[in-house]
């Protein structure tokens, strides 16, 4: 549950226009990366590469030192699985039967629905406190529930990494924290996240990678990314960052807009 991965140079684009340029990024093996950046800078672009959802212009992806491009669809499935910002469940369908569809990596046309693939999907929504939500349509539950779902899906599959774009879009303070708190405990898995809220980023990512402009400027722990210089270069504010008197981990304290401003 360790796996490395790494890009090299690595081009994403849309048609003719480049979104993620020449990025070299370490994802450190059994670590909480978070990758942070103003809106449009190439975060969710980069995941998506990551994920083999976008065929690189130039440049690889690589999972313990091979180039993901060439390998077989269901042999990526089963080691890297990906949390989409805004996933679709079909109507109707039960939070178990949602759950249980993270399981298809591992299976063969000889080898269906088995006892090992049942115990993956009780711990699953074990580790997102769902088992009590297994009979339950997914349409029937609140925001916060669903998150959490998608979250049992995404640990169901098993991969080696996984990656989760804005897993607490939408959430309210309390369920943010508890998604965070459930990927921590998932760990030594490798886990990559893209989140916006750059505190939540500091207090639980071990390793930050800073985006600006489809490049990856910056990346380190978050004392050594979490800077005034290197926030005001990378999301044009300027703050100050004192210690997170909770836990001790980079807080930034952002300047307004404007002198003057309240």
């Amino acid at each position: 549950m360790t796996a490395h991965l790494t890009t090299e140079a690595l081009t994403l684009a849309y048609g003719a226009t480049a979104i993620v340029s020449d990025a070299t990024v370490d994802f450190p093996p059994g670590r909480f990366t978070v990758i942070v950046g103003r809106n449009g800078c190439g975060k969710s672009t980069l995941l998506r590469g990551l994920a083999r959802l976008i065929r690189p212009s130039a440049g690889a992806v690589l999972l313990d030192g091979a180039d993901i491009a060439p390998q077989q669809a269901r042999t990526v499935a089963r080691r890297v699985g990906m949390l989409p910002q805004q996933p679709v469940a079909p109507d109707g369908i039960t939070v178990g039967e949602l759950v249980g569809r993270g399981r298809h990596p591992h299976q063969r046309w000889f080898r269906q629905w088995s006892a090992e693939d049942e115990a993956a999907v009780r711990a699953a929504l074990t580790a997102t406190d769902t088992l009590d939500l297994v009979e339950r349509t997914v349409d029937q539950l609140s925001g916060g529930q669903k998150q959490r779902v998608w979250l049992a899906l995404a640990i169901a599959q098993d991969p080696e990494v996984m990656l989760l774009d804005e897993p607490t879009t939408f959430l309210d303070l309390a369920h943010q924290l508890d998604v965070l708190d459930v990927l921590r405990n998932l760990l030594p898995r490798t886990i990559i996240a893209v989140l916006h809220d750059l505190n939540l980023a500091a207090r639980y990512a071990d390793h930050l990678v800073a985006m600006k402009d489809g490049r990856a400027v910056a990346q380190g722990t978050p004392a050594e990314i979490v800077r005034p210089d290197l926030v005001a270069e990378v999301f044009g504010v300027r703050c100050a960052v004192i210690d997170d008197p909770m836990t001790g981990t980079p807080l930034v304290v952002p300047a307004g807009r404007a002198v003057g401003a309240r």
